[in-house]
């Protein structure tokens, strides 16, 4: 991994498993990174005997650290150091939102993977070997200490050879003891309140009348929207729900707002490729459940999770780019989460000023169109020395609605398309963009100040730029790893969908273009804010969109408030990854806020950047270029065995 260099101190702080424990620690270590380990009560004891077998493998002191106590409180000290560079947790959704929240501001980059509370699909297809499926439900499902929730989903021609079966097998099997006593009172509730809305229970023996234990439980006949379906109760207990069509069961299996993991039967080689490739998960397991090895990346979706572990696709969440500048820690502002961006910001307009000279009116383009803004306000657009050079939209939260809308529907048949195909409608926009090459530099001298001849290199640099990543499209496929499990098992990046960017000031047309290269590339589709400095760049821009092959309403450009428009972004639940450039207090807003609903974030403040010499836009540097790409994927694995 050259050009690529560790954070330096990272703090992992982990409830869930030892494997899990060991898939964050193991690869930060050997990125040459120092480890703080806060473990959870679950991981107390061996993370502890973890440091006793590295010290006994005469590791350098320092290097691996335990340290226990209340796990969220202690990972937020430890994160506050100005030391640390990096945490990264793994647990539950109630405990990250805490971390997260004690965190922001502090200037630390956060990753989160939340599998403790992923609600995960068990399908069975008519096509299953229903027997070998319903041994994977008894084993799975009825464990004391489970990584996912699981719910079950059955074909209806086969629902009742299914009922039928795990009724025998149910019968006779001991109750399962729970984690916690309390977990019998949240069970007896889910189960009452489930057979009011007409679910049916198959239990292995009547629950005792109190106690932690508790018999084997599925409930049958639910509907996907009951609360017992999309947050199952602890314990020994099971949802079931049917499905008619094999589509309707891979639409069951995107239904919940979580994205971990699923577990698909069929004996159908093409049905069981065509459904894992559909499932918008981090990881399938095709007639199998719970394979895991340390070769394969896992990575959670939307409410599972926002970081990668394992494989070498999980090794970059412990590096940075050699290029990229280490930004000196800060301190929490005082924010009003509540009220930030609810007031967009002011322009003064110069004293003296005749609306009669503006020559001209720039529109936005939103859901594919050139439009205003909703709201049917503007803004000026001011020159280096305060004069008004032109006005634009002053785009608010329902210009945000409409554009998400608009790449909600664009997006997934942007992705389906071949890399080849997407390839050729960037070298379009590049194309398009050498037509206007003297227009973009105007535009750019004009805003910025800039001579004219640095104004020409920064469009020829964005020419060579959309190229590259045309170029780019096909090149990185994922691969075929071989985990030492007997089967077959496939990596591939993805699209994440819909991401929201905040474009920084420097190089407005430069930056605009590498970054919409990379998220469109990739198969995302992307909706844009222009620097509330610089907009003029990317208002000129919109006129080479629209005389491209790139799909209406795929790239949406919207300008305005900074603030108010990155907390409608946040905001949004559609939304998946925000990159942003902006404020100190722009970047602590979206770290206390983007946990729920839970996003990737890229977060850069410009007041820094400025003082260190931030990201070099001109440089082509290939690590600064595989950061981007890799900011815009998430990574599937999926599992077929052989025998």
């Amino acid at each position: 991994m050259p050009e690529w260099t560790p954070h330096g101190v990272v703090v992992v702080s982990d409830d869930c498993s030892v494997y899990f424990l060991m898939l964050k620690v193991l690869p930060a270590l050997s990125m040459g990174n120092a480890v703080i380990v806060v473990p959870g009560k679950t991981t107390t004891l061996p993370a502890l005997l973890l440091a006793q077998l590295f010290m006994e493998a005469g590791i350098p002191a320092g290097v691996l650290n335990v340290v226990t106590g209340s796990e969220a409180s202690l990972a937020a000290k430890l994160a506050q150091n100005p030391q640390v560079n990096y945490l990264t947790y793994c647990g539950c959704k109630q405990t990250g939102e805490a971390v997260a929240k004690a965190v922001a501001g502090w200037g630390v980059p956060m990753s989160f993977s939340l599998s403790q509370s992923s609600v995960c699909p068990f399908i069975i297809f008519d096509s299953a070997d229903l027997d070998s499926a319903v041994d994977g439900v008894i084993e799975l499902a009825f464990k004391k200490k489970r990584d996912f929730q699981w719910v079950l989903c059955v074909q209806e021609s086969v629902l009742d050879s299914v009922v039928a079966r795990l009724k025998l097998r149910m019968a006779g099997m001991k109750c399962v003891s729970l984690v916690t006593e309390t977990d019998r009172n949240l069970i007896d509730v889910v189960v009452q309140e489930a057979q009011q809305q007409g679910a049916t229970l198959i239990q292995s023996s009547p629950p005792p009348s109190t106690g932690g234990l508790y018999p084997p439980t599925v409930l049958c006949g639910l509907a996907p929207s009951c609360e017992s379906v999309i947050s199952p109760p602890p314990g020994p207990v099971l949802p079931l729900i049917s499905f008619r069509s094999s589509a309707e069961g891979v639409t069951l299996g995107n239904h919940s707002p979580h994205g971990q993991a699923a577990s698909i039967w069929t004996e159908d080689l093409t049905l069981a490729l065509e459904s894992a490739k559909s499932l918008c998960l981090g990881s399938v397991w095709v007639n199998c459940h719970s394979v895991m090895d340390p070769a394969l990346p896992i990575c959670g979706r939307r409410e599972s999770g926002n970081c990668t572990d394992g494989g070498r696709e999980g090794l970059y969440q412990f590096l940075r780019p050699s290029l990229s500048p280490s930004l000196p820690r800060s301190s929490p502002s005082s924010i009003n989460y509540a009220a930030f961006g609810s007031v967009a910001s002011k322009f003064m307009i110069p004293e003296g000023f005749d609306p009669s000279s503006v020559p001209r009116f720039y529109p936005q383009l939103v859901s594919g169109q050139l439009r205003k803004a909703d709201s049917g306000c503007s803004r000026s657009v001011l020159a280096p020395g305060g004069a008004v050079l032109a006005h634009c939209p002053d785009g608010g939260r329902k210009d945000v609605r409409n554009a998400v809308e608009a790449a909600a529907k664009v997006q997934p048949g942007w992705m389906k398309k071949s890399p080849a195909t997407r390839s050729q409608s960037i070298y379009s926009l590049a194309d398009n963009l050498d037509k206007r090459r003297r227009d973009m530099a105007v535009s750019i001298q004009t805003q910025t100040g800039i001579s004219f001849e640095e104004a020409e290199k920064e469009v020829e640099l964005s020419i060579s730029r959309l190229s590259d990543w045309a170029a780019r499209c096909d090149k990185e496929q994922g691969g075929t790893p071989f985990p030492p499990q007997s089967g077959s098992a496939l990596s591939t990046p993805e699209a994440l969908g819909v991401l929201g960017v905040i474009l920084p000031s420097s190089k407005p047309l430069l930056s605009l273009v590498s970054l919409l290269g990379a998220a469109v590339a990739m198969g995302n589709a992307v909706v844009m804010v222009p620097s509330e400095k610089y907009p003029l760049p990317a208002l000129e821009f919109i006129q080479v969109l629209q005389a491209s092959d790139i799909p209406a309403g795929l790239v949406s450009i919207i300008t305005g408030g900074r603030d108010q428009l990155t907390q409608a972004l946040a905001n949004h639940s559609v939304i998946q990854s925000i990159w942003y450039w902006g404020s100190k207090e722009g970047c602590q807003f979206l770290q206390y806020s983007c946990i729920s609903p839970l996003k990737r974030l890229w977060l850069h403040c410009e007041e820094e950047e400025e003082k260190e010499a931030g990201r070099n836009w001109s440089s082509s540097n290939p690590s600064l270029q595989e950061e981007l790409w890799r900011k815009a994927v998430v990574w599937k694995s999926i599992w077929i065995p052989t025998a």
